[in-house]
C-alpha cells in the first residue's frame, strides 16, 4: 500500500512523514525545504506501507520544478491514498488545493495540522461537517508533538479497504454545464486513465501539458466561459475554486475569540526592522560560530589525549613492519572522534535550532536588497544557508527557484559556501590556533567573494530578476527530539562515508609515505603549493580534500607529523592553506549533485572556477601577508 502526503508548503507534512516512517527527510521552518520526494516504508496493523513525502505544492498548477514534481507524481504513479495535509490555522487558502485533489478521484483523507495555532487564532473547526461536505475523513493533528499522527495511518488503510472516493463539489451551473460538456468530449476520445472532470478543467484552465494531449480543440468552450463571465477562461476556473473554498470553510469554522498576541509576534518588529535586523541577523549567526568553536575547543585537547594515551598502550602490542600504517588508521579514527565531532554536532545542532525556530525566511526577506545586487532575490537564501550544513542539498534546493538562470547561478555559488567539513577546518585550524577573530574574517571574506562572483555572473546572465514572494511562517520553540534526529540524520553522512574515508586516508598517506611515493606526489602539486608559499609536504592534502574536506585538516597534521601545526607552518601559511581549502573545487558527493541539476558541463565550468577563485585568494593573501617562497 502506497500513501502520499501532499500539502502546501510549510505544512507540516515532512514533519509527519518523519513522525511515521523515521527521521529521513530533512524538514524546516521554512517554505520549499522538500524539493524531491522521500519515501520510506512503516508496519501498522500488520501491513506494510510505503509513505511518500512529496514537495509541496500551492496548487496542482504549479510552475516551480518542485510543484511540477508533486504534480507529475500524482498524476504518474500508482497512489492508493492520498493524505492532504492542510495547516488548520490558514484552512481557507488550504482548501482549494484539498478541492484540486479531490477531482483525482483517489482515496483520500485530509489532515488538519497545527492545531494548536489554530486555537490560538479563536478558531473552532467543525471537523464532522467537513468530514460530511468533502466525503472524506478528516483528523486533526498537532505533529511536531505527535498528537493525532497514529490515527492519521488508521484512517488511511481504512479509507483504502473501504476504496472511498470524495465528494465532487460542483461550481457554479454556468460553468459546470460547459465541464461538463469538455468531459464528455474527453471521455469519447481517450482519458488515458485520468478522470474526465480533471482533464475537462486542466483544459479549460489552459495547462500546457494537457493542451498537447487533445486539449487543444475546445476553443469555442473556453470563448463561452469567457463571454458569459468576461475574464480568461482560467481565471473563471480559478475564482471558482477560491469561492469553492470560501463556502465550506466559512460553513465548518467559527471564531470564538480574537487572535492571542503573543511575545514570538512582537519579537518580529525587531527581527526584520531595516537596521536592527541586520544587527541581529550578526548576533545569531556570530554566537552560533563561536558557540560551536568554544565547545569543539573545549572538547578537542582531551579527547585527542585521550587517544594519545590508547595509541602508547598498544603501540607496543603490534607488529613492527605495519605498525606506522596502523598508526595512520588510528590517527584517522582518533581524529574524527576529537576533531571533527566536537565542532560538527553543535554546529549541526545549531544549524537545525535555526531551521525549525522560522528564523530563515526572516533572513531571506532581510537579504533579499543584497541578494538583487547581485542579479538574484531572497528565495536563494535558502540554498546558501542549506551549504553552511552540507554543499549536496544546498544545490538540490536551487529546485525551489523559479529561473533556470537563477537556479544555475545559486548551484555555482552555493558551492563557495563553508559547509560543516570546510567549517570544521576553519574552526579546527584557524580558531584553534589562531583565535575565533580570524575565522570570522575567513567567514567575512567569503560573503564579499560569493557577493563579487554574483554580480560578476549576472553580466554573463543578464536577465531581469523577479521579486521575492515567500511566505514567513511562525515563530516555533524547536522541539529537541527533532533537533536531535535532525543532526542525527545529518552526521549518519559523515559516521558512514566521510569518517572510513578519513581512516583509509590517513592510513594511505602513510604508507605512500613508507613506499616513499608520497613525496613524488607532493612534487607534482608543487604548481599549486609553490606559488601559495606552502610547503610542499602539504599538496598531497589537497588531493584528499576533493574527497572530503575534513580529510584537508587530517592529512595535514599526517603531512606535517605533528598536530602543533604552528611548528612547522607560519600563521601567514595557516591562513593561506585555510582559504584556499575554503573556496577549493567541492567535494566529490557536491560535484556529482551539480552535475545532475545543472549538467556537467557547467559543472565543469563551477569547479574550474572554484580552482581559480582557491589561486586566486590564496595568492593575495600571501602577498598581503609577505610570506616568502620555499
Amino acid at each position: 500500500m502506497r500513501i502520499v502526503l501532499v500539502g502546501q508548503p510549510n505544512c507540516g507534512k515532512s514533519t509527519i512523514f518523519n513522525y511515521l516512517a523515521g527521521y529521513k527527510a530533512v524538514t524546516s521552518n521554512f517554505p520549499g525545504t522538500t524539493v524531491k520526494y522521500t519515501s520510506s516504508k512503516l508496519r501498522f496493523e500488520n501491513e506494510e506501507v510505503e509513505c511518500i513525502d512529496l514537495p509541496g505544492t500551492y496548487s496542482l498548477n504549479g510552475l516551480e520544478p518542485a510543484e511540477r514534481e508533486a504534480r507529475r507524481y500524482l498524476l504518474h504513479q500508482p497512489v492508493d491514498v492520498i493524505v492532504n495535509v492542510a495547516d488548520a490555522s490558514l484552512l481557507s487558502r488550504s482548501l482549494e488545493l484539498t478541492l484540486e485533489l479531490l477531482e483525482l478521484q483517489k482515496p483520500m483523507i485530509l489532515v488538519l495540522n497545527m492545531m494548536d495555532e489554530a486555537e490560538r487564532k479563536g478558531l473552532v473547526i467543525d471537523d464532522r461537517r467537513l468530514s460530511e461536505l468533502l466525503g472524506i475523513p478528516v483528523v486533526k493533528t498537532v505533529a511536531y508533538t505527535g498528537k493525532g499522527l497514529t490515527e492519521v495511518v488508521r484512517q488511511a488503510l481504512q479509507v483504502k479497504r473501504e476504496g472511498r472516493i470524495g465528494n465532487l463539489i460542483p461550481f457554479s451551473k454556468d460553468v459546470e454545464d460547459v465541464i461538463q460538456e469538455v468531459a464528455q468530449k474527453i471521455r469519447e476520445r481517450g482519458t488515458g486513465g485520468l478522470p474526465a472532470r480533471f482533464l475537462a478543467v486542466k483544459v479549460l484552465e489552459r495547462d500546457p501539458e494537457f493542451l498537447v494531449m487533445g486539449g487543444d480543440g475546445f476553443d469555442d468552450e473556453r470563448r463561452r466561459l469567457e463571454i458569459r463571465h468576461g475574464r480568461p477562461s482560467d481565471v473563471v476556473i480559478s475564482s471558482e475554486r477560491h469561492a469553492l473554498a470560501m463556502n465550506v470553510y466559512e460553513s465548518v469554522v467559527k471564531v470564538v475569540s480574537p487572535p492571542r498576541q503573543s511575545l514570538r509576534e512582537r519579537i518580529d518588529d525587531w527581527v526584520m526592522h531595516p537596521v536592527w535586523g541586520y544587527g541581529i541577523l550578526a548576533l545569531v549567526f556570530g554566537a552560533l560560530f563561536v558557540g560551536v568553536f568554544k565547545i569543539g575547543s573545549m572538547l578537542e585537547e582531551p579527547l585527542l589525549g585521550a587517544f594519545d594515551g590508547l595509541w602508547g598502550s598498544l603501540e607496543g602490542l603490534l607488529p613492527g613492519g605495519y605498525r606506522e600504517v596502523i598508526k595512520g588508521a588510528f590517527d584517522g579514527f582518533a581524529a574524527g572522534v576529537g576533531i571533527v565531532l566536537p565542532y560538527l554536532v553543535p554546529f549541526l545542532f545549531g544549524l537545525s535550532a535555526l531551521e525549525d525556530s522560522g528564523y530563515l525566511p526572516r533572513v531571506a526577506f532581510l537579504l533579499d536588497s543584497f541578494m538583487h545586487r547581485m542579479g538574484l532575490h531572497g528565495k536563494s537564501v535558502l540554498p546558501f544557508v542549506l551549504g553552511y550544513g552540507c554543499s549536496v542539498p544546498a544545490v538540490m534546493a536551487t529546485r525551489v527557484l523559479e529561473s533556470e538562470r537563477d537556479r544555475i547561478m545559486t548551484a555555482i555559488l552555493a558551492i563557495f559556501i563553508p559547509c560543516s567539513a570546510r567549517t570544521v577546518v576553519i574552526l579546527g585550524l584557524v580558531s584553534y590556533y589562531l583565535g575565533p577573530l580570524y575565522a570570522l574574517l575567513i567567514y567575512l571574506l567569503n560573503l564579499a567573494i560569493i557577493g563579487l562572483l554574483g554580480g560578476l555572473m549576472s553580466r554573463f546572465y543578464p536577465e531581469v530578476t523577479p521579486g521575492l514572494i515567500l511566505e514567513v511562517p511562525r515563530y516555533h520553540v524547536p522541539s529537541f527530539r527533532i533537533m536531535v534526529l535532525k543532526t542525527w540524520f545529518r552526521l549518519k553522512e559523515f559516521i558512514t562515508v566521510a569518517w572510513p574515508i578519513l581512516v583509509a586516508g590517513s592510513a594511505l598517506l602513510e604508507a605512500l609515505s613508507q613506499l616513499g611515493l608520497s613525496e613524488a606526489l607532493n612534487r607534482g602539486l608543487m604548481a599549486v603549493t609553490y606559488p601559495l608559499g606552502l610547503p610542499r609536504e602539504v599538496g598531497i592534502t589537497l588531493v584528499f580534500g576533493i574527497l572530503r574536506k575534513e580529510l584537508s585538516l587530517l592529512m595535514l597534521f599526517e603531512a606535517l607529523g605533528t598536530r602543533e601545526v604552528l611548528r612547522v607552518l607560519s600563521e601567514g601559511q595557516l591562513l593561506v592553506f585555510t582559504l584556499f581549502v575554503t573556496f577549493f573545487i567541492p567535494c566529490l558527493a557536491t560535484v556529482a549533485a551539480l552535475g545532475r541539476e545543472i549538467g556537467w558541463k557547467r559543472t565543469l565550468g563551477g569547479a574550474a572556477l572554484a580552482f581559480c577563485v582557491a589561486m586566486a585568494v590564496g595568492l593575495g593573501a600571501r602577498l598581503a601577508l609577505g610570506i616568502s617562497g620555499w
